[in-house]
């Protein structure tokens, strides 16, 4: 698959907010979540910033007391004081967190088997 954006696929954001934590190492942040989809999520960077761009990072989305979603998320953007990230790995009990969270956002079943087919193609 091409990586030229007019062939990129593209996956519904959804616009959520919960607390989230963005980690590398000892380094903690909490931060703002923008969006998040099946491939990645969206946040305002958080000041001072100091995380390393090369480095891989974990986020978590508490969407609950006793539920989260856990990723572990690569850097694929940083302007306009906002940081993108895409998701390297999640467990199959985040993604089924993650897969209901898009399922209900979207309202529409069809379209999230879509998004699911064109997440394994990738």
């Amino acid at each position: 698959m091409s990586d030229h954006p007019a062939n990129r696929r593209r996956f519904k954001r959804i616009a959520f907010d919960a607390r989230t934590e963005l980690s590398q190492g000892d380094c903690i942040w909490p931060v703002r979540l923008i969006d998040l989809s099946l491939k990645g999520l969206l946040i305002e960077r958080p000041e001072p910033w100091l995380g390393d761009n090369q480095k891989m990072f974990s986020v978590e989305i508490h969407l609950s007391t006793e539920a989260e979603i856990r990723m572990d998320i690569q850097l694929s953007h940083d302007n306009n004081r906002q940081l993108g990230f895409v998701c390297r790995y999640i467990s199959l009990e985040s993604v089924s967190r993650l897969r209901r969270l898009i399922e209900l956002n979207l309202g529409d079943q069809d379209e999230l088997e879509r998004e699911l087919g064109a997440l394994i193609e990738t």
